[in-house]
């Protein structure tokens, strides 16, 4: 089970990125991957298609392992993330280190 979704804004943890906090704008639970806005950049050479498109060198975002990034908690930083129960049965996120909800 992949406990980061899309929306949440994670720091990653290990590359040459490391340090680096961004949203995640995508998510991939098949393939245990997260697309993170400004980290894990890749260059890519395109070639002029019809009259319209330009060629060029683009970034692109590449997927970084969910295991080498950790959720931001809004009050505590960095955190690993537990599920509880709710009342009315509904799983909710929270952070390991403070208790709160994310």
């Amino acid at each position: 089970m992949m406990r980061i979704r899309k929306g949440d804004t994670v720091e990653v943890l290990s590359g040459k990125h490391r340090g680096k906090r961004g949203e995640v704008m995508r998510a991939f639970p098949k393939a245990g991957t997260v697309v993170v806005d400004g980290a894990n950049m890749a260059k890519r050479h395109t070639k002029p298609r019809g009259a319209t498109m330009q060629g060029g060198i683009i970034d692109k975002d590449m997927p970084i392992p969910v295991s080498a990034v950790a959720i931001v908690c809004a009050s505590c930083g960095p955190s690993r993330i537990g599920v509880r129960i709710d009342d009315q049965g509904r799983k909710v996120r929270v952070c390991k280190k403070c208790g709160g909800d994310l």
